[in-house]
């Protein structure tokens, strides 16, 4: 994925011991994106790109965009 403008920093998302649903980690996702002030754009790039795949492809794009715990 290519921001138009690349975030300045990875907001943290906590995924351990947290529910694993695909929709309960892009739900987090998001919100945690709006919190550090990723705009409309780039959250729907985000999205965008975590959900073009499989359940690996999304983890694989958190780990990528996100200081994951």
């Amino acid at each position: 994925m290519i921001f138009a403008t690349e975030p300045s920093n990875k907001p943290f998302l906590q995924l351990t011991e947290m529910d694993g649903n695909a929709f309960s980690i892009l739900g987090r996702a998001q919100k945690a994106a709006r919190k550090e002030g990723w705009s409309k754009e780039q959250i729907d790039s985000f999205m965008e790109d975590a959900t073009s795949g499989d359940y690996d492809n999304l983890i694989q794009t958190v780990m990528t965009h996100f200081e994951v715990n």
